[in-house]
């Protein structure tokens, strides 16, 4: 869940004056009529945030002024990003951080370790690679179109405008995967193997309405007069055909021609240019720790160790007689635990989210406005997706082969995936209008899949796991993550192959071959981000540890987990200060600053308590 920059495609000088302008204007005090501290950081990070998002502040040329347009991806425009970054960093090390307030001094924090990133990202040029095994600029183009928020004609009109730019986007990010092929820097060759379906879904149609993109104007707004509605069909029609159609099929020939055969057939990321330096910048930016492979690598030994030995007396509880081996294949194989039908799975997966919305009260003091949908993971992209997948506004479910989507498990995924994981932690951080704009559009993996794996762990507290089989599917879901530590340690630092990694997954977790399949392509080609989770919720839980125990009596869960959420995604370290002063101060509801609803208190029998 990176932070998409919105760069559009705008000629260079024109994106070097806005860049020169910008930077004066970040570089000037006596543009500020403040000259605190607090007034030049505000000015700093405003700007910034306008010329990523394309939104201009006032007084500035930002680098996106026509927020309708795709972005400019090409190398030229990637420089600027670079350089702009590069002033915006200077001018950050320039700030007297003790004279910030201390809201200020934790946006600061938060905000150089964001631009830390972004900088980072440009000085390994991973641009160059515009895609992994879970997630690509073709899959991610809709999204960027926005068709899910037209109105009016006018917004329909820009759609079109923006289906007509995708060829130019796809030529830029080809030329960028040359770039990368040229030095070494590809994702590897052995995991593309079916990458290019969901390229072909788009490439091979026939029908232009049967288009994701013909979406939007299967069912136009009323408020559209009946003739322009059909030009604007008959539009969207010709464009996917004649513009959107060849850009993938284009795609899809690249792909073939040059991407797969020219891809490196090293594994490890520290076999790529400066690779060692690479894998530790992304160990940074993803587990917000400063941790070697190796610390980590013996971390995840240590936790697989302990959780293989809960899973054994959990296996002992179901009453199974046989071996550890014998129950994961008895957990593979049997019937019973799976869904005979996508809608069966849906249905028990919205039952578990509907059984945690009865326990929430217990847990939270604050609850946001907004809710999400359960929705199946779309047809073209399922067969390599996740199992499932969460945000502020639908929780995936992935209906594909469904002897790959064990029941056992999917409670644990529901927690983590809606509430009180994704779902919950971004919409509240969405809702908390106190904070930038920074902290509220962004995600650090570490905080917010740390915050999934505790929410895994809640459902112990919240009785969601009914039976052995249930608690064992936590447990496989804790293995995996634990595994996950010794997995991509060893493939980016140890030399291990893609098999030595599927092996190791299959003997220590209850998951399925194509979940291991995919989850192992996953992290080859995406160094660094799969032990962020780990990381992050062994932190919460230790936190967690240290409160109980310094307040003791004082201690209440919803006003803990409230504290995390209020933070809205931020470093580890950042969230154990904010703890520290959560114990200091006798631990205290926390304020959200935002219009959050408060569920009333449940009483022990399960009764709304009006008091």
């Amino acid at each position: 869940m990176n932070i998409t920059l919105r760069i559009t495609r705008l000629a260079i000088c024109v994106l070097a004056m806005g860049l020169l302008s910008l930077v004066h204007a970040a570089a000037a005090p006596s543009g500020v009529a403040d000259g605190s501290a607090d007034a030049q950081f505000r000015h700093i990070y405003s700007a910034e945030w306008a010329w990523r998002t394309g939104h201009p502040a006032a007084g500035a040329v930002a680098a996106s002024p026509d927020n309708s347009r795709l972005d400019d991806m090409g190398a030229a425009s990637q420089q600027l990003r670079l350089d702009y970054w590069q002033h915006v960093m200077s001018q950050l090390d320039a700030i007297d951080v003790a004279g910030l307030t201390p809201t200020n001094r934790v946006n600061f924090e938060v905000y150089h370790a964001q631009i830390s990133n972004l900088l980072a990202d440009q000085k390994f040029e991973t641009w160059q690679m515009p895609f992994n095994s879970d997630s690509a600029f073709w899959s991610d183009v809709g999204y960027e179109l926005g068709g899910d928020h037209l109105r009016g004609v006018d917004d329909y009109r820009k759609y079109l405008d923006r289906l007509c730019q995708i060829p130019a986007y796809f030529d830029q990010e080809i030329d960028n995967m040359r770039l990368g092929l040229k030095r070494g820097f590809s994702v590897p060759r052995e995991v593309l193997k079916g990458r290019d379906v969901s390229i072909a879904a788009v490439a091979e149609l026939k029908d232009p309405t049967q288009s994701s993109f013909y979406a939007p104007f299967k069912n136009l707004p009323a408020s559209i007069p009946a003739d322009q509605a059909q030009a604007l069909q008959g539009q969207a029609l010709q464009r996917i055909r004649d513009e959107v159609i060849p850009a993938y099929a284009k795609l899809l020939k690249f792909f073939h021609e040059e991407y797969v055969p020219q891809a490196r057939t090293t594994l490890a990321a520290e076999a790529m240019p400066d690779g060692k330096a690479f894998y530790r910048q992304q160990i940074r930016e993803y587990t917000t720790l400063d941790l070697s492979p190796d610390q980590i690598h013996q971390i995840g030994l240590e936790q697989v160790a302990k959780i293989h030995a809960q899973m054994l007396e959990v296996m002992k509880d179901s009453g199974f007689k046989g071996d550890f081996p014998a129950f994961l294949a008895f957990l593979r194989n049997d019937p019973q635990f799976y869904a005979k039908t996508p809608q069966e799975l849906l249905d028990k997966s919205a039952w578990v989210a509907k059984e945690v919305d009865g326990q929430m009260a217990k847990f939270f003091g604050h609850l946001p406005r907004a809710r999400f949908a359960i929705e199946p993971v779309p047809a073209d992209i399922a067969p390599y997706y996740t199992s499932g997948r969460g945000g502020p506004d639908v929780y995936l479910v992935n209906t594909y082969d469904l002897k790959s989507r064990p029941l056992y498990n999917m409670p644990a995924l529901t927690l983590h995936e809606s509430y009180p994981g994704h779902a919950l932690q971004l919409e509240l951080a969405a809702e908390s209008h106190g904070q930038p704009a920074f902290r509220r559009n962004g995600y650090i993996s570490a905080y917010g899949e740390g915050w999934g794996l505790y929410s895994e762990y809640l459902g112990n507290e919240m009785g969601i796991y009914k039976t052995p089989y249930q608690q064992f599917g936590f447990l496989t879901y804790q293995m995996w993550r634990a595994c996950r530590l010794v997995v991509d340690t060893g493939i980016h630092h140890l030399g291990w192959t893609r098999q030595q990694a599927i092996d190791y997954l299959t003997v220590n977790t209850a998951l399925s071959d194509r979940e291991i399949a995919n989850e192992v392509d996953r992290y080859i080609s995406w160094p660094g981000q799969a032990l962020s989770y780990e990381l992050g919720y062994l932190k919460i839980r230790e936190l967690r540890t240290k409160a109980e125990q310094a307040l003791g009596p004082k201690f209440d869960i919803r006003h803990f987990n409230d504290t995390v959420l209020s933070t809205g995604s931020v470093p580890l370290p950042v969230l154990e200060k904010r703890i520290d002063h959560f114990i200091a101060d006798g631990g205290p509801e926390p304020d959200f600053g935002c219009d959050c609803a408060k569920p009333p208190h449940a009483t022990p029998h399960g009764e709304s308590d009006s008091r």
